[in-house]
């Protein structure tokens, strides 16, 4: 847990023009802050949120990983997680289908004035983040290369892989196929699609090894279906399933060329180009057998960054070895590739 009280803060954006045209309409982004900004304010990480995650769910990485004794770790909610702006927390004109389409552009613009208006920095010392905290990482570096000094990207890629596609498509699909799915929005909770939604993510993100030494007893439950039942449907069930759809609508756009306005038509040399553009200090962290992310696509990624050094966490964890709270040895290497990082 973090050694300081973080109690969350909301700064107001007013109306967020977005990336691929619209506004979101009085928006706001949700945020906390631990440790304490130097007095040059040299010394601020920023942590933005992963798929579904709210802060109480990943603000343990501060302290085992990001130390504030040295940082000021500012956690942010990615819009549509349910704690900044979101389908759920909107006015009745944007709840359920009418949410308007954003991207990881929209993130990192409205992370930047957070920073700049309630930090007055406008170049992080950090960003870090896991999954599609990664993602916005990555796009920090290519969209602001003069602002971003160093990333840290753990267990996420810069563009969605058509694997990684598959397994969205997967989810949303299970979502959707519900009854109460009316093709706009949701009339009720979607209980079966909810359900299948997390037997696809309990299938995914943990590894076959992890299943195969039997973790899952290990961690008190009689059987698999027991594991999903008790483990992994509370996880999502609390949430607008609306506000599901509009993350997993982030992740599949996820593509840095893309929103950078590379469009050749060839895609690896506009991966290619995009990631060239990177000045950042970066580390690439991957999960040896993380099934979304997976250490090949990581390391391709990785080798297009002049910049970059990539390391594998050896962890059958899958794709939560980059979010180990549990898991002391993931979290030392963690919190060294950091020490590392940062230490220049």
């Amino acid at each position: 847990m973090p050694p300081v009280s973080a109690p969350p803060r909301r700064f107001a954006l007013g109306d967020l023009p977005l990336a691929g045209g619209g506004v979101l309409s009085a928006a706001t982004l949700d945020y906390r802050v631990y440790g304490t900004l130097a007095e040059d304010r040299s010394n601020l990480v920023l942590y933005p949120s992963s798929y579904g995650a709210w802060p109480e769910d990943i603000d343990w990485v501060v302290g085992p990983i990001l130390d504030p004794e040295r940082w000021c770790v500012v956690l942010v909610s990615q819009f549509g997680n349910g704690r900044s702006s979101s389908p759920s927390t909107g006015d009745p004109g944007r709840a359920g289908g009418r949410w308007p389409v954003l991207d990881h552009r929209d993130n990192v613009a409205a992370q930047r004035r957070l920073l700049e208006e309630e930090f007055a920095v406008s170049s992080p010392a950090l960003i870090y983040g896991w999954s599609m905290g990664a993602q916005q990482a990555y796009h920090w570096a290519v969209l602001e290369p003069e602002r971003t000094q160093r990333i840290c990207c753990v267990c996420g890629t810069a563009r969605t892989t058509p694997h990684n596609r598959v397994f969205l498509l997967s989810l949303r699909q299970a979502l959707t196929a519900d009854r109460s799915w009316d093709g706009v929005r949701f009339q009720d909770l979607p209980e079966q699609g909810l359900r299948t939604f997390a037997l696809i993510y309990a299938s995914w993100a943990a590894s076959q090894p992890f299943y195969r030494r039997g973790a899952h007893h290990q961690l008190g439950y009689a059987s698999v279906e027991a594991y999903v039942e008790e483990a992994w449907l509370p996880a999502y069930r609390r949430h607008d399933p609306h506000d599901l759809l509009a993350m997993l609508d982030v992740w599949l756009a996820n593509d840095v060329a893309a929103a950078a306005g590379f469009a050749s038509g060839e895609a690896d040399a506009d991966l290619a180009a995009a990631l060239g553009r990177i000045r950042a200090r970066t580390a690439v962290i991957a999960g040896r057998h993380d099934l979304y992310f997976t250490p090949d696509d990581c390391g391709a990624e990785a080798a297009l960054i002049s910049t970059a050094q990539f390391e594998v966490l050896e962890s059958d964890l899958g794709h939560r070895a980059g979010n180990p709270r549990d898991a002391p040895a993931e979290q030392r290497q963690l919190r060294a590739a950091v020490d590392r990082l940062c230490a220049i």
